[in-house]
C-alpha cells in the first residue's frame, strides 16, 4: 500500500470519527442511552444483580422500547421489568402492570409492594379476565415466561387465541408484542406447558401470526444449548438458566 493510500483511509477514518450528530443518528443513540440510564439508576440496586442473568440491556434494546411509550408489563411477577420500563419511558410515557384475573393471587404481595415506590408512571391492575385489555393504545405489550401459562387448565390454543386478539386490539398500528418463555422441544407444541412449564417456539409464532401479528425477529441472548428441554423449569439443574426465546412482533 502506498502511503497516498495510507494517508487517503486514515482520513476517511477521521473524518467519519468526527462527523456531526444528525437527527437520525441521535434517534438512534437515544433509546440506547435511556435504557442505560434506566438500568443504572440507583433506586433498582436491590435488583441490579439480576440484571445480567436476565440479560436485560439486551432484551430491552432488541424490543425498540423508548422515551414516551405506553407499555402493559403482563405478569409481572415482583416488578422487575415494570420498574425498568418506568425509568425509560419517563414522565411523558406510562406502564401498566397487569395480573390477568387467573394470576389474580400472585398480585397479593407483588402489588401492593410496587405501588409502595411510588411510581408516578406505573398503574397497577388485576385484570377482571384473563384477556388483556388497556385504556388507552399501546405501543409495546410484554409478558415474560408466562404465555405458556395461558394454555393452562385445559385453556389450550383457543386461550392463547383469545389472549393473542386481545393483544392485538390494544396495540396501535405498528405496535409490538415480546414474548419470552421458556422453550420446548421441536415438535411438542403445548404438550408440556402445564408439566415442563416449556412451549415449543414455532407453537407460539403460528399463534401470534394467527392472530394477525407479523413476526419481526428472535433475539439469541436467552438460549442456552446445553439446556435438553426435557426437565421442568423449576428443576435446580436449570433454574434460572433455561434455553428462552425472545421473539418480536408487530401489529401492520
Amino acid at each position: 500500500m502506498s502511503t497516498r493510500t495510507m494517508i487517503m483511509l486514515l482520513a476517511g477514518v477521521v473524518t467519519a470519527a468526527c462527523a456531526p450528530m444528525t437527527p437520525e443518528n441521535a434517534m438512534a443513540t437515544a433509546p440506547q442511552a435511556g435504557i442505560e440510564a434506566a438500568l443504572a439508576d440507583p433506586a433498582r440496586a436491590d435488583q441490579r444483580d439480576d440484571d445480567a442473568r436476565r440479560k436485560a440491556a439486551e432484551v430491552l434494546a432488541f424490543s425498540g422500547v423508548k422515551r414516551g411509550d405506553i407499555v402493559v408489563d403482563f405478569f409481572p411477577g415482583s416488578g422487575y421489568w415494570t420498574r425498568i420500563f418506568s425509568g425509560i419511558v419517563g414522565a411523558r410515557g406510562h406502564v401498566y402492570a397487569d395480573w390477568p384475573a387467573a394470576g389474580a393471587k400472585y398480585a397479593t404481595k407483588a402489588r401492593p409492594a410496587l405501588e409502595t415506590r411510588g411510581l408516578a408512571n406505573v398503574t397497577t391492575e388485576v385484570l377482571p379476565t384473563d384477556v388483556p385489555t388497556a385504556p388507552v393504545p399501546v405501543d409495546l405489550f410484554w409478558t415474560v415466561q408466562n404465555y405458556h401459562d395461558l394454555a393452562n387448565n385445559g385453556g389450550g390454543e383457543a386461550a392463547l387465541m383469545a389472549f393473542d386478539r386481545g393483544v392485538y386490539r390494544l396495540l396501535r398500528k405498528g405496535g409490538t408484542y415480546v414474548v419470552i418463555d421458556h422453550v420446548d422441544a421441536a415438535g411438542t407444541g403445548l404438550s408440556g406447558t402445564d408439566t415442563r412449564h416449556r412451549i415449543d417456539p414455532a407453537a407460539v409464532r403460528r399463534q401470534v401470526e394467527a392472530a394477525g401479528f407479523r413476526f419481526v425477529g428472535e433475539s439469541p441472548v436467552l438460549r442456552n444449548p446445553a439446556d435438553d428441554h426435557t426437565l421442568t423449569v423449576f428443576d435446580p439443574a436449570i433454574r434460572g438458566h433455561t434455553d428462552q426465546f425472545v421473539y418480536k412482533f408487530r401489529k401492520p
